[in-house]
Parts: C-alpha cells; structure tokens; sequence
C-alpha cells in the first residue's frame, strides 16, 4: 500500500510515508518555494508539489498535483520530461478515466467518506465506487477523503493502490 501524506508545511515528525504531497494554496510562491526545498532535504521519498510546476521545478521535487479542470497530464511531460510525476484530483468514474487517459501518473479519487478537511465535494463516494473504479482503470487510483487507520484497509481491499490524507496523518 502507498501511503500519500498531504501538508501544508514542515511536518513535526516524518510520518511512515512513500510520498509527502505540499500542499499550501495561501501561500506565495516564494515561500511555497522555502518550504518545498527544505522538505527535500528531509524527506527522501517522492516529493509532489500542489498545482505549482515552476515550485516543483525549482525546489528539485519529483511531480505536480493537479486539480481535476487542468492541463492534461501529457503536455506537461512533453515541455518538462517524463520523469515528471503528474497525479489527478478526481471525484467521478469519468474524471479518473479523463486523467488515465491523459497520461496521470496517479489518481485522486474523492471523497471515500465523510471528510471534515473537504467538505465541499459532494457526498462521501463509498468504498463500493472507490471498487468500482478501480477495477476499470489501470492508474492506480489513491483513496482521498475521510480516511482513516481505521477504514485505510478497506480501501485496499476496495481496489485502492493507496491512500492519502491530510488529518489522517494528524491522528
């Protein structure tokens, strides 16, 4: 299982994570850029940056997290190469397929369940959805939205190739 952390900023202790996606969409580029590098130099594993080539460029991090309305994931790696990890926030069975076929490297999907830190995003999708989609893509496809150490287990057994979170880690 791959385990995806998404945070704001220096984390007080590195959780047990593959990849550690930066997140801080109040911040301005110069500070987002701070942070990014002193994140790489602590954190050995995969480094995305939210939304921000030019940051994850700069700070030598390994991909960008996008937004489901974006440029597609191929143009990006065509202009930046294709080393660039390029992950998807996607909420529907058809934004998954759009970034798969789009060239993501991963997928978002959200929100599993109920979620306190993205309230916004509609009703929770279940594990039944999150299984469903899985089983028609070949991205692999990380569980976003209400997860926890509790449920995280259920989601792999689901179809997830992982999960992310961002109070997950909090716990």
């Amino acid at each position: 299982m791959i385990r995806h952390c998404i945070t704001e900023g220096l984390l007080r202790e590195l959780p047990q994570v593959d990849v550690i996606q930066l997140r801080a969409k109040t911040l301005d580029a110069g500070e987002l850029l701070k942070r990014a590098v002193r994140l790489r130099g602590l954190f050995g594993g995969t480094l995305i940056v939210n939304d921000r080539v030019d940051v994850c460029l700069a700070a030598g991090a390994d991909g960008v997290h996008l937004p489901s309305s974006r440029v597609a994931p191929s143009v990006l790696k065509r202009r930046f190469g294709l080393r660039l990890v390029v992950g998807v926030s996607c909420h529907t069975l058809d934004e998954v397929l759009r970034a798969e076929q789009e060239g993501a490297d991963y997928v978002y999907l959200s929100p599993i369940f109920e979620s306190l830190s993205k309230p916004g995003y509609g009703p929770a999708l279940g594990l039944g959805v999150l299984g469903e989609v899985a089983s028609r893509v070949l991205v692999p496809v990380i569980a976003l939205g209400g997860v926890t150490v509790g449920n995280e287990a259920a989601c792999v057994a689901a179809g997830a190739t992982g999960v992310a979170g961002i109070s997950y880690f909090n716990q």
